[in-house]
C-alpha cells in the first residue's frame, strides 16, 4: 500500500487528465458526426451548426473524413494514456482509508480529480468577482460554467466518499449487533445500492442518450451541453458507486468490528502535530500562538 500522496507527478497527471477530458467533451460532436451521424437530415444540421459555433480550431480540416481534426484525435488518445498514468501512480494519503484493490485506484484518483475541479472552480469564480466588481466587465461564461464544474465535483465527490467510507451512516443500532448480524446488514445495505443503481440506470438510460445524442445545451449566451454531459455522468457514477459497495463489502467482510464514537471525527495526525508544536508539558507559558502570555496584572 502506497502513502504519503502529494507528489507533482499527482497533481500533473490529473490536472493533464482534465484538460484532455474538457477539451473531448466541448469537441464530442465532432466525433458523433464522424461516427454516428444522426439519420434526420434537419437534426444532423443542427448538430453540425452546433459544432461550426463552438469548434475551437475550425481551421484544422477534419481527419479520415470526419469532423474530428488532429487536436481532437490526439487528445483522445491521451486520455486513455493519462487516466491509466493517474490510477498507476496515485498514492494514499495518511488520513484516506486503507483499501486499495484495483478500483479503490480509480476511485481515489477520481477523488483527485475533484480536488483539482474544485481548484478550477474556485478560479473561474474569482475571476469572475474580479472582473465584475473591481473592472465591471463580467464574463458570459462564467455562471454556467462554475454550474457545469460544481456538477461534476458533486457527482464525482460522491464515489470518493463511498471509497473512503465517509458517506452519512447511522451506527446506532449496527454497532450493537453482532459481527455475522452486521455483514448481514452490510449485504442488505450493498444489494440495495445495485439495486437502485440498475433501476436508475434502467429507467434514466433513454433520456440520458437522447440528451447526449441530441447535445442538449443549457440554452444561456455561453451555452454549455450541461444537460448532454451531467445526465449520462449521473449514470456512470452510480454504477461506479455500486461496483465500489461491493468492492467495500468484499474489503470489510473480515475486518472486526468497529466501535463508533464521537471521538472518530478528531484527527489523530492532526492532534499529534499540535502536541509536537506546544511541547509535552503542554504550552506552558506560550499561549496557541506561540506568544507570551501576559500577565493579568498588566495593562
Amino acid at each position: 500500500m502506497q502513502e504519503k500522496s502529494g507528489s507533482l507527478i499527482e497533481w500533473l497527471v490529473p490536472l493533464a487528465f482534465i484538460v484532455c477530458a474538457a477539451w473531448l467533451t466541448w469537441h464530442l460532436p465532432a466525433f458523433t458526426l464522424s461516427w454516428f451521424p444522426p439519420e434526420d437530415p434537419s437534426q444532423f444540421d443542427k448538430l453540425s451548426a452546433l459544432f461550426g459555433r463552438i469548434d475551437v480550431t475550425p481551421e484544422m480540416g477534419g481527419l479520415f473524413g470526419g469532423y474530428a481534426d488532429m487536436v481532437d484525435w490526439i487528445t483522445l488518445l491521451l486520455l486513455p494514456i493519462f487516466g491509466f498514468i493517474g490510477v498507476r501512480t496515485v498514492r494514499r494519503a495518511p488520513m484516506e482509508f486503507e483499501s486499495w484493490r484495483p478500483l479503490d485506484r480509480l476511485a481515489v484518483f477520481i477523488g483527485r480529480l475533484t480536488m483539482m475541479l474544485i481548484v478550477l472552480l474556485c478560479s473561474v469564480m474569482i475571476y469572475e468577482v474580479v472582473l465584475r466588481y473591481v473592472f465591471e466587465a463580467p464574463t458570459l461564461w462564467a455562471n454556467e460554467l462554475s454550474l457545469w464544474l460544481a456538477g461534476f465535483v458533486f457527482l464525482c465527490a460522491g464515489l470518493y466518499a463511498m471509497q473512503q467510507r465517509s458517506h452519512i451512516r447511522i451506527f446506532l443500532l449496527y454497532d450493537m449487533l453482532p459481527r455475522a448480524l452486521q455483514r448481514t446488514c452490510d449485504c442488505i445495505s450493498t444489494l440495495l445500492i445495485v439495486t437502485f443503481a440498475f433501476f436508475l440506470v434502467y429507467g434514466g438510460y433513454g433520456e440520458a442518450f437522447d440528451k447526449f445524442y441530441r447535445w442538449e445545451t443549457f440554452g444561456t449566451a455561453f451555452d454549455p451541453p450541461i444537460p448532454a454531459t451531467l445526465k449520462p455522468m449521473v449514470l456512470l457514477v452510480i454504477v461506479l458507486v455500486a461496483f465500489q459497495a461491493v468492492v467495500n463489502l468484499v474489503s470489510d467482510w473480515n475486518a472486526e468490528p468497529v466501535i463508533h464514537t464521537a471521538a472518530d471525527d478528531i484527527d489523530q495526525d492532526e492532534l499529534e502535530r499540535i502536541k509536537a508544536a506546544v511541547g509535552a508539558d503542554g504550552t506552558g507559558d506560550l499561549d496557541v500562538t506561540r506568544g507570551s502570555i501576559q500577565s493579568k496584572g498588566s495593562n
